[in-house]
């Protein structure tokens, strides 16, 4: 049984199993561990091929600690980018809606920078809705399960300052390229985007404006292969919509606006 303080221990073991950052996963590992048993099982665990904020229990996420539990996708760094432009766009947002919640990480991001606000999470996975509840509670969040805007409370029509969709837009025939860590870990609905990847951000974009307040946001992530057709959705919607960039990030993110006076309702 490993050490609690076996450093070298636990990094060869990552290192054999490939693991890149192995010495920055072994520290969190032995910090996170509390006995040589729960070090052990985490390592093997790891050493496995599941991601590392499974085995961890939580994933650092826009300076919060987001817990993850298995079955439930995994925040990216990248996606702090998301949170970041809609906090640019929006900054006064007194209702937040995490659309695709996942962990619910983004909605747990943007209460915590926001203050005070209405926060609302919904997912169409159940393990998802529950870890989301958790990581929102302290923020007075509500989650909710169904698929897309049919899990919102309709008292919501019209009162959205800030729409988050972390919607899967991994075209279907790529998802067998995605590393092992997401494909065999993360549940498929938060991976697979359809044929070209953008089924379900077509569908937050025709359902976003019904929901969105006068002058609210929608804000998706995408590829950048997929950002220009991501942006004629939101267009063709109704919405007032930009692309914005993060290289230093890898981040593309569609930011459609509501135009306070003529948008039509394309829920």
């Amino acid at each position: 049984m490993l050490p609690l303080t076996d450093t070298t221990a636990v990094v060869s073991a990552l290192r054999a199993a490939g693991c890149v950052f192995a010495e920055d996963e072994a520290d969190l590992i032995l910090a996170t561990a509390r006995t040589p048993g729960e070090l052990a099982v985490m390592v093997d665990r790891r050493a496995a091929g599941q991601p590392l904020e499974h085995v961890l229990g939580w994933a650092g996420f826009h300076g919060l600690r987001v817990l993850v539990e298995p079955g439930v996708f995994v925040p990216r760094r990248r996606t702090e980018f998301l949170v970041d432009q809609a906090l640019a766009q929006a900054p006064d947002a007194s209702v937040v809606v995490d659309l695709c919640c996942g962990s619910g990480a983004v909605g747990a991001a943007l209460a915590a920078a926001l203050g005070a606000t209405e926060l609302h999470a919904a997912d169409i996975e159940p393990a998802a809705v529950d870890c989301a509840r958790r990581n929102i509670a302290p923020y007075g969040g509500h989650a909710h399960l169904g698929d897309l805007f049919d899990a919102l409370p309709t008292a919501l029509r019209g009162r959205i300052g800030i729409l988050a969709a972390n919607v899967p837009y991994v075209p279907s025939g790529e998802v067998g390229l995605l590393p092992a860590e997401a494909r065999d870990h993360e549940p498929l609905v938060a991976l697979d985007g359809g044929g070209d990847g953008l089924d379900v951000l077509r569908r937050v974009a025709a359902g976003a404006p019904g929901w969105l307040a006068p002058g609210g946001c929608v804000l998706v992530e995408t590829s950048e292969l997929q950002a220009a057709a991501a942006v004629e959705a939101f267009a063709d919607a109704g919405l007032t919509a930009r692309l914005a960039v993060s290289e230093e990030m890898y981040a593309n993110v569609v930011i459609g606006v509501r135009d306070v006076i003529g948008v039509r309702d394309a829920s």
